[in-house]
């Protein structure tokens, strides 16, 4: 099943669940615009490459589009729409005055020097500049790119419109970022996870917990979710996994990673296989690498009593269901890993403003925004008798509908 046939069955479910109209369904359902690009880049010795970028805008009923651009080899139209889509619904479980959108280049960045990552970034900028901006649609960082792609972003952009660090978010500091955005969406896995156990009468203290992905999300939710009593049991990175029953010196993997690039050769475990961190027992799994990893094939093997998903579309609806028979409770995507995209709010009001903020402000507004909405998805769960999924998209879908239809759209 496609990302974009997986997100339709969840919009589905919830649409009929709150009895939406077949018309406005439809309206909802389709994106606004997709905008694909021809990339040429000069390598540095002289050959030349074309690639293909994508920007993906699906709904503004509720704000200016966002979402992120990411630089991958496997970046197609059809997951950018998905991702598109589940921007939409994100922002408006989390209630941001946003829309929806999302962008990536077919490119292994690892591939390319640093200044063939400069050309290629500014190329994509140059050809897509009139369709983004500040009030329209605000790109972010996302896999592959960093606040130094968002820097040559915000430069190349200026060329046409003018100062506008609102253009992006994820952008360094000296530039207009906001403090706290590299563990925004980690510390929004840990916020959500917090909130469920305590309305289960529980706390993060004590629980074992097994990250898949030890990239930007899945390292500071294994930080976050150490210094709040939590026990890491086991990891994974794209070169394999390490686990110990007894708990992971986070301290010392994040170490490693920094001075090794990876996780290979950490000598604080013993040694997995990268997909077999997914199946460890453990109170909480976080999927928080790519998309589409618990499937119909394995969900079975989870062995944990609830899934975080820091990642985007880490469970097929296949998997969805055995869960459900099981016992295991999920917070989706949609509300889970909504931290990023929150902070990346943050940064345009201060951008806007041009007045910015500490460091334990913007934790405490992220705190202030997944707990409200927690307890907006919670009710409506209570309300509909349904799975967490199925109510953060009844939800987002409700808030769509409504602004659309007020505006006549």
């Amino acid at each position: 099943m496609t990302p974009t046939e997986a997100t339709q069955q969840y919009l589905e479910k919830a649409a009929a669940l709150i009895a939406l109209a077949p018309s406005l369904q439809k309206a909802l359902f389709t994106p606004f615009r997709e905008v694909k690009v021809e990339c040429p880049l000069r390598r540095d010795d002289g050959s030349f490459e074309t690639y293909v970028g994508y920007r993906v805008q699906h709904d503004s009923s509720r704000g200016p589009m966002k979402g992120g651009i990411r630089y991958h080899p496997e970046v197609e139209l059809d997951e950018v729409n998905a991702l598109a889509s589940l921007m939409t619904w994100k922002t408006a479980v989390v209630n941001l005055p946003y829309g929806g959108a999302k962008g990536g280049i077919a490119v292994d960045p690892k591939t390319l020097s640093v200044a063939e990552l400069e050309r290629l970034s500014r190329t994509f900028m140059q050809r897509i500049h009139d369709v983004i901006g500040p009030t329209t649609d605000i790109p972010a960082p996302d896999m592959g790119t960093n606040a130094q792609v968002m820097a040559w972003f915000v430069d190349e952009y200026s060329k046409f419109h003018g100062y506008a660090p609102g253009v992006v978010t994820g952008k360094p500091i000296a530039l207009g970022g906001s403090l706290g955005r590299d563990a925004a969406t980690g510390r929004g896995v840990l916020l959500a996870t917090e909130a469920y156990l305590e309305d289960i009468g529980e706390k993060v203290a004590g629980k074992t917990f097994a990250i898949q992905g030890f990239g930007n999300v899945g390292s500071w939710a294994a930080r976050l979710v150490g210094e709040a009593g939590g026990i890491v049991v086991a990891v994974s990175d794209v070169s394999g996994g390490v686990r110990k029953a007894e708990g992971l010196d986070v301290a010392a993997l994040l170490a490693h990673v920094q001075e090794r690039g990876s996780l290979e050769g950490f000598a604080g475990g013993e040694r997995i296989d990268a997909a077999d961190v997914l199946f460890e027992p453990c109170d909480v799994l976080v999927p928080a690498a790519l998309g589409g990893v618990l499937g119909a094939e394995n969900a079975h093997r989870v062995q944990a009593k609830l899934v975080v998903e820091g990642a985007n579309h880490p469970t097929e609806p296949a998997a969805d269901e055995i869960f459900a028979k099981k016992g295991i409770v999920v917070l989706p995507d949609i509300f889970a890993n909504a931290g990023g995209v929150t902070v990346s709010y943050f940064e345009w009001v201060q951008n806007t403003q041009h007045f910015y903020w500490d460091e334990p402000r913007v934790e405490s507004e992220l705190r202030r925004i997944m707990s409200k909405a927690y307890a907006e998805l919670r009710a409506v769960k209570s309300k509909y008798d349904c799975d967490f999924r199925t109510a953060a998209f009844a939800l987002a879908l409700g808030k769509v509908a409504h602004a659309t239809t007020l505006r006549g759209l």
